[in-house]
């Protein structure tokens, strides 16, 4: 391996364009080396506006490259699984767009290939890698906010008009859910530190947009009686917030995945900002992954908790759909 990772990028994404492959560029540990599509033209298109030096017409191609360390992949949610397993059978380490899978059983195939193949396989939770999230962390530790009660979270946009729209198909994995609904759940389970044992979804399924869920409002169950409660939508006024609720205060953080990573903390002495470093999460998300390929710190976030966190969307998406509370076992 060189000195800095090189990265190899499956799929032209908005995602992928916007804002993890700048990341990379901007990380202290990575680099852009190319950049694979199914159309070679929108390819070196893309590559050309990025600065990347290879472009390839297949994926394969990008895969049989001896230069490549890690392969980023920002496909639909149903192709995860097969380019994950294929670039991690290629002796890549691999980072897989949110969500890792379309399912639980999905994901722990993924899991199985990234051990049996001796590499690294990561989740792309951009935000769990800025700083504030272990302050935040600290401060419900402290028992500043004192015993935590419950958490509340959102993530909602419109992009309902958008006609094509891959998070429109639903066997692709398409619904809010899948899209943005992860975010909280699995910003949840990083607070409460325990995994969620039931769920309860109620959700606008849209017979316009193939009868994915276009909003949805859930309760988590989680152990010694605390619970998230969420909403999340491709349908509503854009939002992304958590509040931490706490028997003597609560943390309300404003832009909870994406925006400004400022927070406030009120409790009985008042309430205070918690001004944090305005930092490229997505070049922190690049830097984590090398040091953790190159064995420098230890992984924080295994293939196992992408499982769980998959266990949890299972559950909420199919208490959408059936209309009923299900048990996560």
């Amino acid at each position: 391996m060189s000195t800095l990772l090189r990265w190899g990028i499956i799929g032209c994404a908005g995602i992928a364009e916007r804002s993890v492959i700048p990341g990379i560029q901007a990380s202290e540990t990575g680099e852009a080396a190319a950049i694979a599509s199914r159309d070679i033209e929108k390819a070196r298109k893309l590559a050309d506006k990025l600065g990347i030096p290879q472009a390839y017409g297949s994926y394969e191609e990008i895969l049989a490259d001896p230069a490549i360390d890690a392969i980023y992949i920002p496909l639909p949610n149903h192709l995860h699984k097969e380019w994950s397993i294929r670039a991690m059978q290629a002796g890549k380490h691999v980072l897989c767009e949110k969500p890792i899978a379309l399912n639980s059983t999905e994901a722990q195939e993924m899991a199985d290939c990234a051990s049996e193949q001796g590499v690294h396989l990561a989740e792309a939770f951009m935000y769990r890698h800025h700083p504030r999230y272990d302050h935040i962390q600290k401060i419900v530790a402290s028992g500043e906010i004192g015993e935590l009660r419950g958490i509340h979270g959102t993530f909602t946009f419109n992009s309902a008009g958008s006609s094509g729209n891959v998070r429109f198909k639903r066997e692709w994995g398409g619904g809010s859910i899948y899209d943005v609904g992860c975010y909280p759940i699995s910003a949840a389970r990083l607070i409460f530190g325990s995994e969620p044992v039931a769920a309860t979804v109620h959700a606008l399924i849209s017979p316009e947009h193939d009868h994915v869920d276009m909003m949805a409002s859930g309760l988590l169950e989680f152990p010694d009686s605390r619970a998230l409660t969420f909403d999340c939508g491709m349908w509503a006024a854009f939002r992304n917030t958590l509040e931490v609720l706490g028997t003597e205060g609560r943390i309300e953080v404003p832009a909870a995945f994406i925006g400004s990573p400022h927070f406030f903390v009120e409790t009985k002495e008042g309430r205070r900002e918690e001004r944090q470093p305005e930092l490229n999460q997505y070049a922190l998300q690049a830097d984590t992954f090398a040091a953790q390929v190159q064995g420098q710190i230890p992984n924080r976030y295994t293939p196992d908790d992408a499982v769980l966190n998959m266990k949890a969307i299972d559950a909420c998406l199919r208490s959408a759909y059936e209309r009923k509370r299900v048990i996560i076992e």
